[in-house]
């Protein structure tokens, strides 16, 4: 009886497996943070070890058990959630970034009417500006 490759038979073992993912590496990362604080805490508070131990075992589990799953449309739907929810949170900064790089050449406003950010030239003197998305008109100085 010949044996394969394990790297073939890892391969055909996760054949029809959901496999790792942006959730499930997020997963990893706070249960190795989790391990990380329960081994700094160890010799201050048991009590407290042993819950960020109990958290980070807990947190590995749910992302093993997310890698082999074989519902790859619940884990899907799962990381689709997870994906809007950290897009939600970090888009804010990424504005925040983009308009930090751009404030040489363009002044940044957002519409009275609307919230919307609204990107105009630097050094126009006062200026009307109409908002794309509402369509309302305000004057700034740039």
């Amino acid at each position: 009886m010949q044996r394969g490759s394990p790297n073939r038979n890892f391969t055909a073992f996760m054949a029809g497996r959901y496999g790792a993912d942006a959730l499930g590496r997020f997963l990893s990362v706070c249960g190795c943070i989790c391990i990380l604080v329960s081994v700094a805490v160890r010799g201050k508070s048991a009590f407290f070890s042993a819950v960020f131990s109990a958290a980070a075992l807990a947190l590995l589990i749910w992302c093993y058990v997310r890698i082999f799953s074989r519902k790859v449309a619940a884990r899907s739907e799962e990381n689709r959630k997870y994906l809007s929810y950290r897009n939600r949170f970090f888009g804010s900064f990424r504005l925040l970034k983009s308009c930090f790089r751009q404030r040489k050449e363009y002044a940044f406003f957002r519409c009275p009417s609307c919230r919307e950010v609204v990107r105009v030239p630097r050094g126009k003197g006062k200026i009307r500006i109409t908002c794309p998305r509402c369509g309302y008109a305000f004057e700034k100085k740039t």
